[in-house]
């Protein structure tokens, strides 16, 4: 059975959507849910892989003149600054590669809008088996080590994660035992 999503993760979820960068303890301010149980409701939507990433969204409305749109997208697109600084002087199609980005930029905003929209209680998370790989089906077997959660399709896979990872995973537990694990 697939992972559904209860009302605190949507509560999580949306405050997330309003601001990514908030920390566990502002969400939890904010939605009325205890900050372990936060933590611990984010940590398993990550560990699902529901959540890929925290990205930021950019406002190039409110760059300065000093320096083009463009060339701050492209600074964030891996070109060094003597690159941005001949592109500023010698590119005369600064206003249409704004359009684009300025274009993307509205693109992220709507994609953002249409997933707040999407969630919602009891929305269901397709989960992959660790080991195996293979579509898990049924209730998931849920495998807890430190502050990881690991979901399987089988106790065999479970077996076998164990046999193949286990000093990885008694290195990670020493490190959270030991209080150097923070996340």
């Amino acid at each position: 059975m697939p992972l559904r999503l209860d009302d605190y993760d949507v509560s999580i979820l949306n405050s997330l959507l309003k601001d990514g960068r908030k920390s566990f303890r502002g969400i939890s301010r904010e939605t009325g849910i205890t900050t372990p149980t936060v933590k611990a409701r984010f940590n398993r939507l990550v560990n699902v892989g529901f959540i890929k990433s925290v990205s930021p969204i950019f406002n190039f409305d409110i760059i300065g003149e000093s320096i083009g749109k463009s060339e701050l997208k492209n600074r964030y697109e891996g070109e060094d600054y003597d690159t941005i600084k001949v592109s500023i002087g010698e590119n005369k199609n600064n206003k249409k590669e704004e359009d684009q980005y300025n274009n993307s930029y509205q693109d992220q905003l709507q994609l953002q809008q249409n997933t707040k929209s999407k969630i919602k209680k009891g929305v269901k998370i397709k989960l992959d088996c660790e080991f195996c790989k293979g579509p898990i089906s049924g209730t998931p077997h849920v495998y807890k080590f430190a502050n990881y959660e690991r979901f399987f399709c089988c106790k065999g896979c479970i077996s076998g994660y164990k046999k193949k990872y286990s000093g990885r995973i008694d290195a990670i537990k020493r490190r959270f035992d030991e209080g150097s694990i923070n996340l």
